[in-house]
């Protein structure tokens, strides 16, 4: 992990940050995804169908990817003397391979700009890639946006 302090924030652009822990990505865990959002769509709950769909089993939701961001980007990036990280969103995803049910996931990424923003606070960009254990592709490619306050 990388812990820094606000006030060092702006000399980080250009700071490749590692890689997070490996999280599961478990049947469950898409399940709770698929009631928390309404989607129900059976390549992501119906594991006996989705055997003999287009990628052999389940497979997560892209958006669940996406949200697992979050909890990776916190094991991977700290700024403890901050009172409020806000995701202020993201210039661009993609989702070039499925996340299999069953499958670890990790992150890594690269901060790409520091900017200071009104009210005391800096904006940071990010490059970010969710990396599947075992996995040719990525599952996703991102550059999210943050706003750390003190």
């Amino acid at each position: 992990m990388t812990t820094v302090a606000f006030d060092d924030l702006p000399g980080l652009a250009g700071t490749s940050l590692g890689v997070s822990e490996w999280l599961d990505v478990t049947q469950a865990r898409i399940d709770l995804f698929a009631d928390a959002t309404d989607d129900h769509q059976w390549i992501h709950v119906d594991p006996e169908r989705a055997r003999s769909g287009p990628f052999g089993g389940p497979i997560a939701h892209g958006y669940l990817t996406l949200a697992l961001v979050i909890p990776l980007w916190t094991n991977l990036f700290d700024v403890p003397d901050v009172t409020t990280k806000v995701n202020y969103g993201l210039n661009r995803v993609r989702f070039p391979a499925p996340v299999p049910a069953g499958a670890r996931i990790r992150l890594s990424g690269t901060l790409v700009s520091v900017e200071q923003i009104g009210g005391g606070g800096a904006q940071i960009t990010a490059d970010v890639v969710v990396e599947i254990e075992n996995g040719t592709k990525p599952a996703c490619v991102a550059q999210p946006v943050f706003r750390f306050y003190r």
